[in-house]
C-alpha cells in the first residue's frame, strides 16, 4: 500500500468534509490502515481545512502512537474497533453532514428508499445509541461493525468504513444523500418503500458484491 498516497486521500477527504460544510471547529476525523499494524490518522484538535498529509499522526493497531504531529483524536478508538472487527477495512471517515447528523439526534435511523443505496449499503443505516465518549461509545457501536458499512450514531453524526479513504467517503457521502432526500420528501409524506421483491433481488446483488453484509 502507498502510504503517501493514502495520506493524500485522507488530507482530501478533510478537504472535501470542510467544502461540504460537513464538519465545524474540530469536528470529524479520518484514518487508514497503511499496513497490518501501521494505521495514520487525522490529528486531535485541528480544522479539518487545516490537516495536511505530511502532519498526520502515526500509530499501532493498539493506538500508540509511533510518529508524526499532535496527537491521535478522542474517537480513535472506535476507529480502531472497525479495523480489528474487519480485515478487509482500511479506512474510516466521520463526519456530522446536516440532514444525516439531524435525523440520528432525533433518534432515527435511515431505511434505504433507492435501489442503487440497498446494493451499496443495504436495506437500512442503523443507529446507534447515545453513549458516552470512550468504552461505552465502543460498546454501543461493535455490534453494528461486521455486517454494516456505515451507521449513524446518536448525538454524533455518521461513521463509514470501505476498503479505502475513497470507498469510506462514497458511503459517507451516499448517507447524507439519502438523509437530504428524505428530508424533502418529508414535506409530500416521506419516501414510499421499496417493493418487498424489488429489496430482495438487491440485497441479493448486494451479498455478491460484499459477502457477510446486511
Amino acid at each position: 500500500m502507498n502510504e503517501a498516497r493514502v495520506r493524500d486521500e485522507i488530507a482530501f477527504a478533510c478537504e472535501r468534509m470542510t467544502a461540504r460544510g460537513w464538519v465545524a471547529n474540530h469536528d470529524g476525523n479520518v484514518s487508514a490502515r497503511v499496513a497490518p499494524n501501521r494505521f495514520v490518522c487525522t490529528p486531535t484538535a485541528t480544522a479539518k481545512a487545516l490537516v495536511r498529509a505530511d502532519a498526520l499522526v502515526i500509530t499501532d493497531g493498539a493506538g500508540k502512537q509511533t510518529g508524526g504531529r499532535g496527537k491521535p483524536f478522542s474517537e480513535y478508538t472506535l476507529h480502531l474497533g472497525v479495523y480489528r472487527a474487519r480485515a478487509d477495512v482500511g479506512a474510516v471517515v466521520h463526519a456530522h453532514p446536516p440532514y444525516a447528523t439531524a435525523l440520528g439526534v432525533s433518534g432515527r435511523e435511515l431505511v434505504s428508499f433507492l435501489p442503487e443505496a440497498v446494493v451499496s449499503l443495504g436495506v437500512r443505516i442503523p443507529l446507534v445509541p447515545l453513549a458516552a465518549p470512550g468504552a461505552p461509545a465502543l460498546a454501543a457501536m461493535e455490534p453494528f461493525f461486521a455486517k454494516f458499512d456505515a451507521v449513524l450514531v446518536a448525538g454524533n453524526g455518521v461513521f463509514a468504513w470501505g476498503d479505502d479513504v475513497e470507498q469510506a467517503w462514497l458511503r459517507l457521502e451516499l448517507v447524507e444523500h439519502l438523509a437530504t432526500i428524505a428530508s424533502h420528501a418529508a414535506a409530500w409524506g416521506g419516501p414510499q418503500p421499496l417493493p418487498q421483491e424489488m429489496v430482495e433481488k438487491l440485497l441479493e446483488a448486494r451479498r455478491k458484491a460484499f459477502p457477510g453484509r446486511a
